[in-house]
Order: structure tokens, then C-alpha cells, then sequence
């Protein structure tokens, strides 16, 4: 049997560092590329941190650098959540390693149009790299095979402001974009993760003892445990990017999902990055508008049983999941 085709869009810091060992740990998954956004931590230290981890895997996988910055805006990176060096500033040696290019956005564009219909996309942090792409090839949204998006929140509050989710709120511009494009998205929110994959120090103790990779794992997350039990005053840590891998690797871990039209609120408002996630169907209740497939921006809420909140729309074909019910 053929593998399945993966390409990772990744701002690596401890939660992404866990994601990019599930999927290339994987025996049926071809990781074909990593590309690299500014988001946890600036481009540069993402890129370290994701060579660093592969490195410890053995791995080849190509690493590209994508954006160093958000669309319109100034970085605002995560590095008080994750450490300095995105990586829990437990001392690992994060210099000196060389990435495949500086054109990550070029790389999802060849890895989709090279592999029609084949692509599975797991994007990890905020959606620039995402965002540039379709504006620069439109045809990899009719050519990409799934989308699985670790960001948003269907459930308030958010993580980094009452109504907004980091990774959306780092670059809402080009979430809206992305959400706004006609691709059919995997949302997988932050509110699964707090709700439902809370590492506590207990269960983080036995993850450790699985090997070297289980203990770099946890190792990794000592900033990301100061800050929740400081802040977000969680009994452990939460990684929602190994949920929306796990989601990705194997979709029928989902219990519950349900179909809604989904937007991103951009600009600077108090709104910034909030996920609107239309429960109520209320965009179905206003004017179709024309769309080049022929549909209308109607959305058609599903229930198909699944641990994911997802959001479909044939106008912009916008698919939202996460596990767990909230």
C-alpha cells in the first residue's frame, strides 16, 4: 500500500517538537516537507528547533523557512509560554544547523501541485506560510487533499486574549484568508486540548519513562508547566498540536464533530483573532452569494459523531475540528 503524503507547516517550539515525532514516527506517512512560520518563537529559532528535533529522529525530512513575520504586523511570538528558545530553556544545542531553503512558501506550493490530490496539510502554528501560498497559486486549494489546522477556539476563552486562540490571533489577517479561500479546513481548537489532553505531572512522569524520545517530550515543556500552573492555572500542561497530528494520523480517534461556517476576525479590535464559528446558522439565513463552483455561501450543519468540532461551507469550504466534545 501506498504511504500517505504529508507536508507540515510548523512555528516548532515543545508542543510542535512532540507533533513532528508522531508524524515522522509514523510507518504509513511520508513527511515530504517541514515548512517553517514565525509564531511561538521568531523563524530562525523555529527552524533550529524543528532541525534539532528531526536530528534526534534520524530524519531527512527537508526544512524550508517561511515567513519571518506576520502578513501586516509585527511578530508577537509565544516565547513566554515556551521559553526563550521555544524549546523550555533546558540548554539544549539549538544553533548551527542549515535548513533545505529560505522558500518555504514555494515548498507547499511544488509538494501540492506536484502531488495532485495526495497532500495532506497539517498546519501547526499561524496561517501566513497557508496565506501566501493560495495568494501566490489558488489552484492548490482545489489540489490539496485535506487540510488539518491546529488553531481557533470554538469554545471561549481563548489562550492569549478572551476571544482568540494564539495562532490566529499572532496573524489574523491571513486566517481570515485562509478561512475566507474556498478550502475545506480541519479546525482543531485550542479548547479541545484544555478540556481534554491535560498532561498531568503524574501521567508527564510515566510518558517519560517510554525512552529518550518520551523524556525529551517532557523535558521540553518545563517553561510550558511553569506557565500553566502560573497562568492559566491548569493542573500540567496541555500540547494541542499533538492533537490536531493525532486527529491527522488517524481520524477515527474523533467522537464527536459537528459542521459550521467559520470565519476569523481580523484587524485590531478587542476581537482580533476570534474564530466565529456560526452554531446558529445564521449565515445560511442571508443571500446566497454566487461562487465559481456554483454554490452558495450556505453552510449545512453536520453531526456525524466524531471527538472533533468541524465547520464546513461549500462557499468557503471552511472545515473546523478538534477532539472532544466541549
Amino acid at each position: 500500500m501506498a504511504k500517505r503524503k504529508f507536508f507540515i507547516d510548523t512555528d516548532t517550539a515543545t508542543d510542535d517538537a512532540v507533533a513532528l515525532i508522531m508524524a515522522l514516527t509514523q510507518p504509513d506517512i511520508d513527511v515530504l516537507g517541514i515548512s517553517i512560520v514565525a509564531g511561538n518563537c521568531p523563524a530562525d529559532m523555529a527552524t533550529q528547533n524543528a532541525l534539532y528535533t528531526l536530528e534526534l529522529l534520524g530524519s531527512k525530512v527537508p526544512v524550508h523557512v517561511g515567513a519571518t513575520k506576520p502578513l501586516m504586523r509585527e511578530l508577537q511570538s509565544g516565547q513566554h509560554v515556551h521559553g526563550a528558545d521555544g524549546m523550555g530553556d533546558i540548554g539544549l544545542p539549538l544553533k548551527g544547523r542549515t535548513p533545505a531553503s529560505n522558500d518555504g512558501v514555494t515548498a507547499i506550493i511544488d509538494a501540492i501541485m506536484n502531488n495532485p490530490g495526495e497532500i495532506e496539510l497539517v498546519t501547526l502554528g499561524p496561517l501566513t506560510n497557508i496565506a501566501l501560498a493560495i495568494a501566490i497559486e489558488p489552484r492548490i486549494i482545489k489540489n490539496v487533499k485535506r487540510v488539518v489546522a491546529m488553531g481557533g477556539t470554538a469554545v471561549l476563552p481563548g489562550n492569549i486574549t478572551a476571544l482568540a486562540e494564539f495562532n490566529f490571533w499572532v496573524d489574523p489577517e491571513a486566517a481570515h484568508m485562509v478561512f475566507d479561500s474556498g478550502l475545506f479546513i480541519e479546525m482543531v481548537g485550542w479548547d479541545i486540548s484544555v478540556a481534554h489532553a491535560v498532561i498531568t505531572d503524574q501521567l508527564a512522569a510515566e510518558l517519560r519513562t517510554v525512552g529518550k524520545l518520551g523524556e525529551f517530550a517532557i523535558d521540553i515543556q518545563k517553561a510550558l508547566r511553569e506557565f500553566c500552573r502560573t497562568t492559566t492555572k491548569l493542573d500540567g500542561f496541555d500540547l494541542p498540536d499533538p492533537i490536531a497530528m493525532a486527529i491527522a494520523i488517524d481520524p477515527t480517534i474523533v467522537t464527536k464533530e459537528a459542521n459550521f461556517f467559520v470565519d476569523v476576525i481580523a484587524g485590531d479590535s478587542p476581537a482580533r483573532g476570534q474564530s466565529f464559528v456560526d452554531t446558529l446558522d445564521t449565515v445560511s439565513r442571508r443571500p446566497l452569494v454566487a461562487h465559481a463552483s456554483g454554490h452558495g455561501d450556505r453552510c449545512h450543519p453536520v453531526d456525524r459523531g466524531a471527538t472533533a468540532n468541524r465547520a464546513s461551507c461549500e462557499n468557503r469550504n471552511v472545515r473546523v475540528g478538534g477532539c472532544g466534545e466541549p
